[in-house]
């Protein structure tokens, strides 16, 4: 079967910096047409609640449908977070939550994951991250991350977000051995980056191809670019 017939999608991850461009304004549409322009079908978005109080959205939940042609999933545990410690998901029309936990990540900083099952044209896992700043406390987070998706059933999965990893040869071990690294290019500090601190990972079982994404010129939505790529299940 070529890569044409199999069934694919195409997903994103970024940090959005609770909407805080480069310019130091906080703009929330800019964001959101940043969003847009991936035309992914599945986003994973760090940051994109504020962290103190009840955590509210940094997005306007009620124009996220209409600017990017996503719905938020529901993977949030209150009425005003998009998500859980600032990881959210957004999925186009159709695609559904099937499964859902909530991971508190070890560390001296709060961190956490989320694992999702969605209900796609294959079965799928994403797992939302966003890791922390010190790599003996990011060992710690992969090692809890790894060991959760040891107590579900094996489903195609894909680890994303902003994992803090400056280099492209170490700090990743705990999940080299069982997942495939997608090779991607550096996405801090959005103005000139080099450092690689955003991550796409996948089970053997799925096929992906980084893709490239437009970039705004001028002031950057974000400190962070997003990644993309195209999905494909063998």
């Amino acid at each position: 079967m070529s890569p044409d017939s199999k069934p694919s999608l195409r997903i994103a991850s970024w940090n959005i910096r609770k909407g805080l461009g480069t310019d130091l304004r906080r703009d929330a549409d800019r964001v959101l047409a940043g969003i847009a322009a991936l035309q992914a079908d599945i986003v994973a978005l760090q940051e994109a609640d504020f962290r103190l109080g009840d955590r509210p959205s940094a997005l306007p939940r009620d124009r996220i449908a209409a600017a990017t042609g996503l719905e938020p999933l529901s993977i949030g545990r209150n009425a005003v977070s998009l998500g859980w410690h600032g990881n959210a998901l957004l999925a186009r029309p159709g695609i559904r939550v099937c499964g859902l936990e909530h991971l508190d990540l070890p560390g001296h900083e709060p961190r956490g994951a989320v694992i999702v099952d969605l209900d796609t044209p294959a079965p799928l896992r994403i797992v939302a991250v966003h890791l922390g700043l010190f790599r003996a406390a990011r060992r710690r987070q992969l090692d809890a991350i790894r060991a959760a998706l040891q107590r579900h059933s094996l489903r195609p999965t894909v680890i994303l977000g902003d994992f803090n990893e400056r280099s492209q040869r170490v700090g990743l071990g705990r999940i080299a051995g069982s997942f495939v690294i997608l090779p991607t290019g550096p996405t801090f500090p959005s103005r000139r980056p080099f450092l690689p601190l955003d991550r796409i990972v996948h089970s053997p079982d799925l096929d992906l191809i980084p893709l490239t994404h437009p970039r705004s010129r001028g002031a950057q939505a974000s400190d962070h670019l997003p990644l993309l790529a195209q999905l494909h299940w063998r």
